[in-house]
């Protein structure tokens, strides 16, 4: 077999993977979070174990632009800085914005994440890399300014959600609050959907098998998560607006 067999091979597999952990989401809740069992868990710090689980994403790009930095074209350094653009905030910004003082994360969480994302970069890559082959002109490309476009709402989306909640503690003090505003007048989870979004967008900007298969990973994970976060804001917030949906607007 060659690499091209055995990567299509891993990659059907691993999206077999995400589908039985999407079934297993609507059952278990991942604890993180306001589901971290602190007593029976082994944690470290919410900050430390976002950067740790988080840097392979960054570091591992760095690592396939130094291999093949010989014989990367446009279209491979425009690609690597998009994920950048995500990822350098995702990894080392955002952990420093949120208010993540006294709160824990379980080493099981943080090893499973960063198992996954160093998977992920390498499928990712592997493709960009080795597999894809793209010329200069996929930049000026329907798919290529399409997907883009996506991206780029998505993660405006994802940040401007995350911003309305970061300052619900600042403005209205300790505990859980309603977010109001944007996408939040909708659903309870519009940085979820923000997030979703992005990642399609990769998908289309890339046309790649491996950015397909992240975003079965990022459905995967978020729908379940939107789901408990939307059943749990309303049974535990007062006065939760009960016309919200959990991420898709007047659908789910």
């Amino acid at each position: 077999m060659s690499l091209e067999d055995y990567y299509y091979s891993f990659l059907a597999l691993w999206a077999l993977v995400a589908i039985g952990t999407f079934i297993g989401l609507f059952f278990k809740v991942a604890p993180y979070g306001r589901y971290l069992d602190s007593v029976t868990s082994v944690t470290l710090p919410s900050r430390i174990g976002w950067i740790l689980m988080e840097s392979p994403t960054v570091v591992g790009i760095f690592i396939f632009l130094l291999m093949f930095q010989k014989s990367i074209g446009y279209v491979e350094i425009c690609l690597s800085s998009i994920w950048l653009l995500h990822y350098i905030h995702r990894t080392f910004m955002w952990p420093f914005r949120a208010k993540l003082e006294n709160k824990r994360m379980t080493l099981t969480v943080i090893l499973m994440a960063l198992l996954f994302n160093i998977v992920n970069i390498t499928i990712q890559c592997l493709w960009i890399f080795i597999l894809g082959e793209y010329v200069d002109e996929w930049l000026f490309s329907p798919f290529f300014l399409i997907g883009l476009s996506l991206f780029f709402i998505g993660m405006l989306i994802n940040i401007k959600s995350d911003n309305i909640l970061m300052n619900l503690r600042t403005n209205h003090g300790e505990g859980y609050h309603v977010p109001n505003g944007f996408l939040y007048r909708y659903i309870t989870c519009p940085n979820y959907l923000g997030e979703l979004i992005e990642w399609f967008g990769w998908f289309v900007l890339t046309m790649s098998p491996a950015a397909l298969t992240f975003f079965v990973w990022t459905f995967a994970n978020l729908i379940p998560r939107a789901k408990s976060n939307h059943e749990w804001s309303k049974l535990n917030i007062k006065n939760y607006p009960t016309n919200r949906k959990a991420i898709l607007p007047f659908i789910y």
